[in-house]
């Protein structure tokens, strides 16, 4: 199986024309045309994470966020992003990343942080895309897939506020859930969005959602919603660490017989002190 197999059913599941705008999804380092020796999934890729794939004897990294996001006017080694560039072209590492295409994608980000809170009836909320994505070897047709900017669902028994709060820190293993005050009505309906998910909460009050779960949101926003929604924030890295799952399922359907290794290193640059 050759690395350019992988990236292919990575993009056939989250398609590139998903990513928003600003993004830089995609192939960010490497050659395809060599056979994969193992795949480490991660949610950032750092110095660090290329040493781990080194070490696990891996020749492509799959990660969330995108190594390169910004225009590299040079690599010379001055900061972090520039190091673990050089680090993986001398060591023959490809990377490929998959973003807001991910958080988009059915089945993605957004849909994986629903089946961990065990939501259900799930259905997407703020911007809804379809792409067709062209037919892979050996199939006849092309597929269309669908995406959205958020995930709204439900729970099968409605729950008290503090206990959603609770059920939160365990399921995403939160130190500390930024909140406004608490619902004094249980929560049934909730919209989320995983990573900065802020510019969803007003289209998620107007789909009538219980309670708003996302990775970060700004200090103004929690204003003027007490009793109207539920806000939890739950931290970028906790809300979306879960989509190295993602990567795993896609390749082992899709590609089989490439060994996917979650990554072990915890790339998170906040700590609860």
């Amino acid at each position: 199986m050759k690395i350019i197999e992988v990236v292919n059913a990575l993009e056939r599941f989250a398609p590139l024309p998903l990513q928003a705008g600003f993004d830089n999804a995609g192939l960010q380092i490497g050659l395809t045309d060599a056979e994969v020796s193992g795949a480490l999934l991660c949610l950032d890729v750092t110095e660090q994470i290329v040493d781990e794939a080194i070490g696990l004897g891996c020749n492509l990294i799959v990660s969330h966020h995108p190594l390169i996001f910004h225009k590299l006017a040079r690599i010379i080694g001055e900061n972090e992003v520039q190091r673990t560039v050089m680090k993986a072209i001398e060591n023959h590492v490809a990377i490929v990343s998959m973003h807001t295409n991910m958080d988009s994608a059915k089945g993605g980000v957004n849909h994986k942080m629903a089946e961990k809170m065990e939501l259900e009836k799930l259905r997407f909320f703020g911007k809804e895309q379809t792409v067709e994505v062209p037919a892979a070897d050996g199939q006849q047709e092309s597929v269309t897939v669908e995406g959205g900017e958020g995930v709204i669902g439900e729970f099968k028994e409605p729950m008290a506020a503090d206990d959603f709060i609770i059920m939160l820190k365990r399921v995403f293993d939160v130190e500390c859930v930024m909140a406004n005050q608490l619902l004094r009505r249980e929560i049934k309906s909730v919209a989320l969005c995983g990573g900065s998910g802020s510019f969803l909460l007003s289209e998620a009050i107007a789909q009538k959602a219980d309670a708003f779960v996302t990775g970060e949101m700004s200090y103004h926003d929690y204003f003027g919603h007490d009793q109207e929604i539920q806000i939890a924030v739950i931290g970028h890295y906790q809300s979306e660490q879960y989509t190295n799952e993602v990567f795993r399922d896609v390749i082992n359907k899709e590609c089989p017989g490439v060994k996917c290794y979650l990554t072990r290193t915890n790339t998170n640059p906040i700590i609860y002190l």
